[in-house]
């Protein structure tokens, strides 16, 4: 699939792996940060999504979409994001993506205003919902191993049927900016399985990425929880 990812928030907060780790499949296990599993909540819009030889429908391929994330190692040390949830806001979309992907898409009422400085994110589905807004502030020249950590994930991993699949995503560096959180409710965490966040998230945004995300894989040969922890990108 082909798209486009415009006004993208990044909030990130630490997390006990003790309290992460339960939750992945197995075949993965946590990369970890300087002692900590980090959980990623990702607001944006995608625009244009549609197969990579055919055209957009503008109605259907455009639509607001929030993730759940963290961040894995396979048995082979290759990384990547595995999703809590991916919340959308067209259900054709949500449908395509369980049956193509096998990634726990749910519908949800969304809707996303950009200010000049600022942009919020409002979304509600049963059991969940987030109320987000953060300041945009100035682009990072140089982004700190930290935030590279956290954003150049080229990877996604999802299960169907006790089998571990993988698909690369491709696209250039994200143009990073800072981002102030000024205000971050949700409950995704809780309908996870998560405790609740603490501390104010790290922010980012980034106003653009187009994408192109393969066709997903089976990852074989491999049963239990991997061991590797943090290999280079």
């Amino acid at each position: 699939m082909r798209q486009s990812w415009r006004d993208l928030t990044f909030l990130h907060w630490s997390y006990d792996p003790a309290a992460v780790r339960p939750l992945l499949p197995p075949g993965l296990d946590l990369d970890i940060h300087d002692g900590a599993a980090w959980i990623g909540l990702v607001p944006f819009r995608i625009v244009g999504l549609t197969l990579p030889r055919a055209p957009s429908v503008p109605w259907l391929s455009n639509f607001a979409e929030t993730n759940l994330r963290t961040y894995v190692v396979d048995a082979a040390g290759l990384r990547g994001v595995w999703f809590f949830s991916l919340d959308a806001a067209r259900l054709a979309a949500v449908l395509g993506a369980r049956v193509r992907f096998a990634l726990p898409y749910y519908w949800a009422r969304m809707s996303i205003e950009r200010h000049a400085d600022s942009i919020s994110y409002r979304s509600r589905r049963l059991r969940a919902a987030t109320d987000i807004e953060v300041g945009i502030g100035e682009p990072l020249t140089t982004p700190s191993e930290l935030e590279i950590f956290l954003t150049a994930r080229y990877r996604l991993y999802a299960q169907r049927g006790g089998r571990l699949l993988k698909a690369d995503v491709e696209h250039a560096p994200w143009p990073l900016r800072r981002a102030e959180p000024l205000r971050v409710m949700e409950s995704l965490t809780a309908a996870a399985g998560l405790p609740a966040p603490t501390g104010t998230p790290l922010g980012h945004f980034a106003d653009r990425a187009d994408v192109v995300v393969a066709a997903p894989q089976e990852v074989g040969g491999f049963a239990g929880h991997a061991t590797v922890k943090n290999w280079p990108i």
